[in-house]
Parts: structure tokens; C-alpha cells; sequence
């Protein structure tokens, strides 16, 4: 009984994190999972069961709030759940270390660009006035659908951190978009998952669990985002990926015992005095607005492809 509690507390956090950053709940879960004594194939069976309800409430929340961009949401659900169908079937043939580690080269750096993108300065925010190219779009959301079911979790941190990189849209849309694009995904691993391995042995007390407390919160969730300031969102969800892929490769250094914890203790600290200081700037500049207004497409003087949705940093 006191496991399902911490389960359902962890549900409940992840989803938030999910609602409100567009990535950590498959992540969040599965760890959880796995410390709890599940092995990995079966942990990602059933995250990836309860974030088919999950994902439908969030995605629903989302939409209703105006913060999802339905050809996105096609452009990387589609070609997502392919990708994770794929994964889900080949998870036993592939190592779930090594595919860590590679994510792990990858998003860490993204993070880290991320966090320099939008805490240098906080008040200016570009967004594409011309969709990304489907091909694009495509190959994100096949990658982050593969790494997804093999990793039990990494939707978001592919999907999110590539789009606000490339500026596809202002965050909140992004964070909806992606969320809502979840639920195919979902689906999808979760179809590759029963046909690999069944429904034997998988705990749906625990299902059930995540479930509730998941869809429980997703209207919070949902409505946080619109209630963040954007460079506040990007740095934080920019911090958020480097701090959780940073494990696979602080343990392919083969550090000393008790290195690793101390430098993820003192990146966290970096991170959440950085996103300190980029609320802070925020709400000394003063005309920073959140992610509440229609700022999904409009015009401005960034280039031919993206415009400057946010008022310039002062001096």
C-alpha cells in the first residue's frame, strides 16, 4: 500500500512536469518503476498503458486552454508512432543502456543550448512565421517515438526541446502540441508492447495508479503553461533535459563513488538559481508576457522565417 502511495505522489508530479514543461512523465514514472524492482521491458509497459489516459486528458486540457497546433500535432504523432511501435518491438533485441547513452549525447547538449538561449536574453522570444518542413517534423517525431518506448520515456525531451530550439512555435504551443501528440504515440508503444510480450505480469494495480492521479491533475497542468513566462518555461524545460540525461554519461566517465550524485546536486542548483534569476529579469523588465496570448504566428523584423513574439530586452 505504501508503494501504490509513492506511485500515485510521483503520477501526480510527473504529469505536472509533463503538463507544464512537455516532457518528464515517462521518464519520472519509469525511474520510479524501476527502483520499485520492475524490469525495464515491463516498467515501459506500464507507463505506456497509463499515459494512454493520461496523455487523452492532457491533450484534451491542452486544446480546450488553445495551446495546441493541430498540424503539428499530426506532423509528430504520426510518424511518432511509428517510430514507437518499432521501438516497443525491438526492445528486448536493443540495450536500453547504450540507447541512454546516445540520447544522452544528444539532449544534453540541447538542454545546455536551450538554457543559454533563453536565459542570455529572457524578454526576446523567435518563432518560425513558416511551418517546419515535414521532413523535419518527421524525423523528430520518429526518433523520439523509438527512443520513447525503448527508454520508457523520452518523447518530450526529443520532441520539445528539438521544437523550441528551432523556435516551430511559441512554448506553450509547443508544450500542448507535444503533449497532445503523446497520446498516439502511447498507443502505438503500447500496441507493440502486448503483441511482444503480453499482458502477463503487468502490475494494473500500478496501471491504474498512475492513471488516476495522472489524469487527475492534468487541467492544472495544462493551464500552468499559459500562466508561465516563456523564457521562465524554456529555461527551465531546457534544464530539465540536461539534468535527467546527464546520468548515462557520468557513468560512462566512471567517476569516483558518490561523484555523480554531488555533480548533479550542484547542476541542479545551477539550474534552478538560473531559472531564479530569468524570473526575476523577467519581472523587472516588466513586459515580458506570459504564454496566455495568441502568439502562435505573426509578423516581425527576425528574418523571413521567425518573428519576435515578445517585447525586446531593454538596452
Amino acid at each position: 500500500m505504501h508503494t501504490l502511495v509513492v506511485l500515485g505522489i510521483v503520477g501526480a508530479l510527473a504529469q505536472l512536469t509533463a503538463g507544464s514543461l512537455g516532457m518528464g512523465y515517462g521518464v519520472l514514472a519509469t525511474s520510479a518503476l524501476l527502483a520499485a524492482g520492475m524490469t525495464p521491458a515491463l516498467a515501459s509497459t506500464s507507463v505506456h498503458l497509463a499515459e494512454i489516459g493520461t496523455s487523452a486528458a492532457l491533450g484534451l486540457s491542452h486544446w480546450r486552454l488553445g495551446n495546441v497546433d493541430r498540424r503539428l500535432v499530426l506532423g509528430l504523432g504520426l510518424p511518432g508512432a511509428v517510430g514507437a511501435f518499432v521501438g516497443a518491438l525491438g526492445l528486448t533485441a536493443l540495450s536500453p543502456a547504450v540507447a541512454k547513452v546516445a540520447m544522452a549525447c544528444v539532449l544534453v547538449p540541447l538542454g545546455v543550448l536551450l538554457v543559454v538561449r533563453f536565459a542570455v536574453r529572457p524578454t526576446v522570444a523567435r518563432v518560425r512565421t513558416r511551418p517546419l518542413p515535414p521532413t523535419v517534423t518527421g524525423t523528430v517525431g520518429l526518433v523520439g517515438g523509438a527512443v520513447d518506448a525503448v527508454g520508457g520515456g523520452g518523447w518530450g525531451p526529443v520532441a520539445t526541446t528539438t521544437l523550441l530550439v528551432s523556435g516551430a512555435a511559441t512554448p506553450r504551443v509547443v508544450v500542448g502540441s507535444v503533449d497532445a501528440s503523446k497520446l498516439l504515440v502511447t498507443v502505438a508503444a503500447s500496441s507493440g508492447f502486448v503483441l511482444a510480450l503480453g499482458v502477463h505480469g503487468v502490475p494494473f494495480v500500478v496501471v491504474l495508479v498512475l492513471l488516476s492521479t495522472g489524469g487527475a491533475v492534468a487541467p492544472i497542468a495544462a493551464w500552468l503553461v499559459t500562466r508561465l513566462p516563456h523564457a521562465v518555461l524554456g529555461t527551465a524545460a531546457g534544464g530539465l533535459v540536461a539534468l535527467v540525461n546527464l546520468g548515462p554519461l557520468l557513468t560512462l566517465a566512471d567517476l569516483r563513488p558518490g561523484s555523480s550524485r554531488w555533480i548533479v546536486v550542484a547542476l541542479a542548483a545551477v539550474t534552478a538559481a538560473t531559472v531564479a534569476h530569468v524570473a526575476v529579469r523577467v519581472r523587472r523588465e516588466g513586459r515580458l508576457t506570459t504564454s496566455a496570448g495568441p502568439l502562435d504566428r505573426g509578423e516581425g523584423s527576425g528574418g523571413p522565417d521567425t518573428v519576435v513574439s515578445e517585447a525586446p530586452a531593454r538596452g
